[in-house]
């Protein structure tokens, strides 16, 4: 079973990597999976969010830091050693690798994990971005196997770590961390809005 899925991964690889290629991906794909292409978007986002968006904003802020730093670090430095996959980019032979290969280990894909964490946790509360941002993980997760920096089930291990990550850090704000920010003027303005509602929100 596990042989069989491991060569139906690599299957899916070659497909998506060499399979697809083209001139218009090979040129936008390196630029789509680099982290610095998003950076200042993420930084502005969030401190527009901090600085205008009220105790709410800043509360979302705080907490996506917290979400997306954990999805990062428990990646890239508890599962990935501890699955201990070696990325094709390694490991296949016929991969076209377009861009650096990075560290020894794939499963999970860190920009799969960290894209939809980011994508779920903010796309609840700001419903109206939700199959924006779902579609930018897409890509951004996509741009790793088409570069044969990972096989599609890192990218799907991610997409999954990812999303369950973000709904407890939501689940754990909606009924632990917002009535104790409530206490304080800081934070006030969130007041007791319920998820459902914050999901309807104009934001």
């Amino acid at each position: 079973m596990i042989d069989a899925l491991v060569q139906l991964d690599t299957w899916l690889l070659l497909k998506l990597n060499a399979g697809a290629a083209n001139a218009l991906f090979d040129w936008i794909m390196p630029i789509v999976t680099e982290s610095r292409t998003w950076l200042p978007l993420i930084i502005g986002g969030l401190l527009a969010l901090a600085i205008f968006g009220g105790g709410k904003g800043r509360t979302v802020v705080l907490l996506a830091v917290i979400t997306l730093t954990a999805s990062d670090q428990l990646a890239s430095f508890v599962i990935k050693p501890w699955i201990g996959r070696i990325r094709p980019c390694h490991d296949v032979e016929g991969v076209r690798l377009l861009y650096r290969c990075g560290g020894t280990f794939a499963f999970p894909s860190g920009h799969a994990t960290s894209s939809m964490a980011a994508a779920i946790f903010f796309g609840i509360i700001y419903r109206r971005l939700l199959w924006l941002l779902l579609a930018t993980s897409v890509l951004v997760s996509y741009s790793r196997v088409y570069l044969g920096i990972h096989y599609p089930f890192d990218v799907l291990g991610g997409w999954l770590l990812g999303g369950s990550l973000a709904a407890l850090s939501l689940l754990a704000y909606y009924r632990l961390v917002q009535p104790f920010m409530n206490r304080f003027r800081f934070f006030r303005d969130v007041g007791s809005v319920s998820a459902p509602q914050l999901g309807e929100t104009n934001a």
